[in-house]
């Protein structure tokens, strides 16, 4: 499967992927995971000013397919999140990466190196399905 994978964001294994600038860290879902998914039709995600740990559970993506839950690539504060996406979830499928979830303000940059980068990302996607 061709798959969309800008090199200049990050990634995770759970097919999130993080813009990173400065302390602030946008996060989105690849290309490859709303193509997994099918015709999203619900999006949900926190509110500004929740709390995010690392690998915890923050929001859920549906589709006709199925519920995926979405986890945190970073631990932070939730500074911003698209209502524009929850409004209007089919906006993942036609634009994955400019159709970001929320914008955190990051606690550790360390956590950052721990992601995968975009040909990390491209053999993960092509070794695991």
């Amino acid at each position: 499967m061709s798959t969309n994978i800008p090199s200049n964001l990050n990634y995770t294994k759970e097919h999130e992927w993080t813009l990173t600038e400065g302390d602030i860290v946008t996060i989105g879902i690849t290309d490859f995971a709303q193509s997994a998914l099918g015709d999203i039709v619900f999006v949900e995600v926190p509110e500004v000013g929740a709390d995010l740990k690392v690998g915890a559970t923050f929001g859920v993506v549906e589709s006709i397919k199925s519920v995926s839950d979405l986890y945190s690539p970073i631990s932070g504060e939730v500074i911003a999140k698209n209502n524009d996406v929850e409004a209007s979830p089919e906006k993942i499928n036609q634009d994955a990466y400019g159709s970001w979830l929320i914008k955190v303000k990051m606690k550790d940059h360390s956590e950052i190196n721990k992601l995968l980068s975009a040909e990390q990302y491209q053999e993960f996607c092509n070794t695991s399905h």
